[in-house]
C-alpha cells in the first residue's frame, strides 16, 4: 500500500498537515504564555484592590490573595507613585524581568520557547499595564514551574489536535484520491493491457470518459494513438497480404513479359518506319516492366531496393516518361511538356527516378482526364548550389481533402475514387531512398505542383 500512490498521498498529507500544525504551534504557545502572564497580572491587581479596599488585612489572607494570585509579590504604580501592595518570601533571587507593554511577536515567541527548553524553575519579574486604567503600571514576581508546566499541557493538547486533524484530513484526501485519480488511473492502465492484447480490434480503443481535465487529456491522447496504431497495423496486414499477392503475380507476370520481349525483337526488324520509331520505346518499356517483377514491384514482398546511382542525362529520361504518357492521353484534350536543359546531369538511379517521375505524370494525367476539362501538365528542372530540384506542375482540379490528410500513406492517399494511393507513397520511398525529399508545393483549385529536392552528393 506504501508503494501505491494513494499510499503515499496518504503519508505525504499527513507529513505536510503536521508541519502546518507545528508552523502554528509556536506562535499558539507564545500566545498562550502571554495570556498565561497576563491572566497573573489581572489576578495580582484584583488581590491589591482587595487590600486597598481594607488595609488591616492579616498575613493569613495577604498569603491567601497571593497563593490565589499565583505570585510572590505585588507592586502598583498609582498617581505617580511605586507601591508594594502584597508581598510574601521569594524562593530565590529573581532571573529575568519580563516587560509586556508593547511587546511584539518575535520576541513572545522567542521567550516562549526558552521557556519550554528550560526545565529549571526560575523567579521572574513580569510587568504590565493594569486592567480598566487601574494605574500606570502593575509589577509581579512569580515561579515558571507552574508556567512550563502550563505550556506543556497546552503544547500536548495542540499536539494531539493537530494528529487527530491530520489523520482525518489524510483519510479523507486519501479517499478523494482513490476515487477521482487511482480509480480512473487504473481504468486507463486497465484499457491499455486490454489493447495490448488485441491491438488489432478496434473495439479495445478506448473512450475518454474521465471527469478530470489532465485525465481526460491523457485518455483522448491515448485514443488517437491507439486508433492510428490500429489503422497502421490494419495497413500492415493489407501490404502482407498484397505482397503474397504480389510475389505470386510477378512470377508468372515475368514470364508473359519476357515472351513479349522476344517478339518485340522481332518487330525491330520490320521495315515500318512507325514501327521502327515505336518499338525501341516498347522494348525499353518491357524491359522496365521485367526488372519490376524481379524486384517484385513496390510495397509488395520487402522494401525498395537500394538505388543504383549513376550519372545520366535527365532531359532524356523526362522525355521517354512524357512520350509514354503522350499515348495514353487519348482524345483529352491534355498537353504535356518537358523545361530540362539538355545537357543536365544528374546522379540518380534511373530506373527507380523514371517510376517516380511516371507516377507523378500519371497522376496528374489521371486527374485532369477525370475532370472532363483541357489542362497542362510541366516537368522543368534546375541545378542548385547542392541539390537537384525537379517540379511537376499540372492546371488540374487539385488533391482532395483526405489526399492531403494522408499524403504519401498508402491505401489511403488515394486521389481518385478506386485508386489505391500506392502511386504518391512508391515515390515518396523511391526518393526518399536517394537521400532525398518530396514535398507537395502547393494544391488548390488551379492545379498542383509536386517538388523532388535530389541531393547532388559527391560527383564523379
Amino acid at each position: 500500500m506504501l508503494n501505491s500512490l494513494s499510499g503515499r498521498f496518504l503519508i505525504l498529507t499527513t507529513i505536510f498537515v503536521m508541519l502546518a500544525e507545528v508552523m502554528i504551534f509556536v506562535p499558539s504557545v507564545a500566545r498562550f504564555r502571554e495570556d498565561y502572564l497576563i491572566s497573573r497580572l489581572e489576578r495580582a491587581q484584583i488581590a491589591s484592590l482587595a487590600l486597598l479596599a481594607d488595609d488591616m488585612l492579616t498575613e493569613e489572607l495577604e498569603s491567601e490573595l497571593l497563593k490565589n494570585a499565583g505570585v510572590f509579590n505585588v507592586a502598583l504604580r498609582r498617581d505617580e507613585v511605586s507601591e508594594l501592595m502584597l508581598s510574601s518570601p521569594m524562593p530565590k533571587e529573581i532571573s529575568q524581568s519580563f516587560d509586556l507593554r508593547g511587546a511584539t511577536a518575535m520576541p513572545l515567541i522567542r521567550d516562549a520557547m526558552m521557556r519550554l527548553l528550560d526545565p529549571e524553575p526560575r523567579v521572574i519579574r513580569v510587568i504590565g499595564n493594569p486592567s480598566l486604567d487601574a494605574g500606570q503600571q502593575i509589577e509581579v514576581t512569580m515561579d515558571t514551574a507552574g508556567l512550563r508546566r502550563a505550556m506543556i499541557d497546552y503544547g500536548l493538547n495542540i499536539l494531539v489536535l493537530s494528529a487527530v486533524i491530520s489523520v482525518i484530513t489524510a483519510i479523507l484526501l486519501f479517499g478523494a484520491v482513490r476515487i477521482l485519480l487511482v480509480k480512473p488511473i487504473k481504468g486507463v492502465i486497465g484499457h491499455m493491457m486490454s489493447y495490448s492484447a488485441a491491438p488489432e480490434d478496434a473495439r479495445q480503443i478506448i473512450e475518454p470518459s474521465a471527469g478530470v481535465r489532465e485525465l481526460r487529456e491523457a485518455e483522448v491522447a491515448l485514443h488517437d494513438l491507439q486508433t492510428q496504431l490500429t489503422q497502421a497495423l490494419k495497413q500492415k496486414d493489407r501490404l502482407a497480404q498484397l505482397g503474397g499477392a504480389v510475389a505470386r503475380v510477378s512470377h508468372d507476370l515475368r514470364n508473359i513479359l519476357t515472351a513479349a520481349q522476344l517478339f518485340t525483337d522481332r518487330i525491330e526488324m520490320s521495315e515500318d518506319p512507325t514501327v521502327k520509331r515505336m518499338a525501341p520505346k516498347l522494348v525499353n518499356s518491357i524491359t522496365r516492366a521485367v526488372s519490376l517483377c524481379e524486384n517484385t514491384l513496390a510495397f509488395g514482398r520487402a522494401e525498395e531496393p537500394a538505388p543504383t546511382l549513376t550519372l545520366f542525362n535527365l532531359s532524356n529520361l523526362a522525355c521517354e516518361v512524357i512520350d509514354a504518357e503522350r499515348l495514353a492521353v487519348g482524345d483529352a484534350e491534355l498537353s504535356i511538356s518537358e523545361d530540362i536543359p539538355t545537357s543536365m546531369m544528374v546522379r540518380a538511379d534511373p530506373e527507380q527516378l523514371y517510376r517516380a517521375l511516371g507516377n507523378l505524370i500519371r497522376n496528374a494525367r489521371q486527374a485532369i482526364v477525370a475532370s472532363g476539362k483541357p489542362g497542362e501538365i510541366g516537368v522543368r528542372a534546375t541545378a542548385m548550389d547542392e541539390d537537384w530540384i525537379i517540379t511537376v506542375t499540372d492546371t488540374g482540379p487539385g488533391l482532395p481533402p483526405k489526399a492531403k490528410e494522408h499524403l504519401f500513406q498508402a491505401f489511403q492517399g488515394g486521389v481518385r475514387k478506386g485508386g489505391s494511393g500506392l502511386g504518391l507513397a512508391i515515390v515518396h520511398e523511391l526518393i526518399r531512398g536517394h537521400g532525398g525529399e518530396l514535398t507537395l508545393e502547393r494544391s488548390d483549385e488551379t492545379g498542383t505542383v509536386f517538388a523532388i529536392r535530389l541531393p547532388m552528393g559527391k560527383i564523379t
